[in-house]
């Protein structure tokens, strides 16, 4: 797997896309609006004291495509245009400049972003009137495990569900050796080396990616992250994992199903049994790794503290049901757990179908993703799970 190559959502905006099936992730970010405001008007406060005001540069890392996209960019247009409703510019012509770069792999849909532009233009005319700041919008492939700006160019990096990802699976896991054999991540059989071999992965790639962005951050710039993590203690049975152990035991039962049929030639008077195997074969399934981890706070904390490039200004987790149509948040039960169960399949499958597709082929994704479904409404049932999310609001050290 070429992480850069092969990991993108779902394009288009039909009914399987990322653009169709991604309200998790505009919880997130609407969750996050807080935070993300008060970087953009420290930021944003920190230019117009200078005459002539000068340029904000934005970045959103992950940026993906879709109704998310834009959404990043008019929450910070939002909270200019605040800045602009109690501190007027002398004119349209001196406020600040903001400049966005919207970054993905350049698998990313970004043909859809761009169509979705004149549009948004409309409406942020509309919404904001005279408030609305200059903005222009460019987009920036390639990975942010890579550098991406010129140096000390960037006032406010952005990113959502995004960081779990990571640069590549671990060497020794890629190297074609079974050594996770019938999972696709970490799961309760997940040998403990496998286990260290994940977290060595998401150290080195999460301090490449602190001290990558610190260099193109302006003095005192701010990256607000937010990122799938892990409650519990046990990396074994961490929730994400139960959520990929379900997928990874639908995959087990393509490779154990066996179909059968007859064909009966009576005018020959022959009988053919014909045996047709499982449609996923075990050895695609065992050489099948996520480039994926979600770390507990106490291992972000742990990284950023030994970079001691960034002073953290907040950290949290909150918690995110699976389904994403579900907004009851101070439930423990799980009303409708077969809808659920769709409604998780559907946002799971508009993130790895791309991925699956490539690795075991397009004709078992439908049936794959019906067994997931299934598999996700049986474990709704019993106990309902929830999504630990992690969000992290830094500022670089001069």
């Amino acid at each position: 797997m070429k992480v850069e190559q092969d990991l993108h959502m779902s394009r288009g905006d039909g009914e399987t896309s990322y653009a169709a099936n991604s309200r998790l992730q505009e919880k997130a970010i609407l969750k996050t609006r807080p935070l993300l405001h008060k970087a953009v008007e420290e930021a944003h406060a920190s230019l117009s004291l200078s005459r002539p005001a000068g340029k904000m540069v934005v970045a959103d890392l992950g940026c993906s495509s879709g109704p998310n996209t834009l959404l990043v960019v008019s929450e910070v247009l939002d909270a200019v245009a605040n800045r602009y409703h109690r501190q007027p510019p002398p004119s349209s012509t001196t406020g600040v400049v903001v400049q966005f770069f919207l970054n993905d792999l350049p698998g990313n849909d970004f043909n859809l972003v761009f169509q979705s532009l004149e549009p948004f233009k409309r409406l942020a005319v509309k919404e904001f009137g005279e408030a609305l700041p200059r903005y222009y919008v460019a987009g920036m492939p390639g990975s942010f495990y890579t550098s991406l700006f010129p140096d000390r160019s960037v006032h406010l990096f952005h990113s959502s569900y995004c960081l779990m990802w990571r640069s590549k699976v671990p060497d020794e896991i890629a190297s074609g050796a079974v050594l996770n054999e019938g999972n696709m991540y970490i799961w309760e059989s997940t040998p403990a080396p496998v286990v260290k071999l994940y977290q060595k992965q998401f150290e080195e790639d999460f301090s490449l990616f602190l001290a990558l962005r610190h260099a193109e951050l302006v003095s005192g710039g701010q990256m607000v992250l937010t990122f799938l993590g892990r409650k519990n203690r046990d990396v074994l049975r961490g929730e994400v994992s139960y959520m990929w152990g379900l997928l990874a035991q639908a995959l087990q039962s393509l490779v154990q199903e066996i179909g059968t049929s007859i064909y009966i030639y009576i005018y020959m008077q022959v009988y053919t049994l014909h045996l047709v195997t499982g449609r996923v074969e075990k050895e695609k399934l065992d050489a099948f790794n996520l480039p994926f981890y979600s770390p507990s706070v106490d291992e972000v904390k742990a990284v950023v503290r030994q970079s001691e490039l960034f002073d953290t200004d907040h950290i949290e987790l909150f918690e995110s049901n699976w389904d994403p149509q579900d907004d009851t948040d101070d439930d423990d039960v799980t009303l409708h757990s077969v809808r659920s169960g769709i409604n998780v399949a559907r946002s799971i499958r508009a993130v790895l179908e791309p991925l699956i597709a490539r690795h075991f082929g397009e004709r078992i994704v439908d049936d794959l993703f019906d067994m997931y479904a299934q598999n996700v409404a049986r474990h709704l049932e019993q106990v309902k799970t929830k999504y630990p999310v992690i969000v992290l609001s830094l500022k670089a050290r001069g």
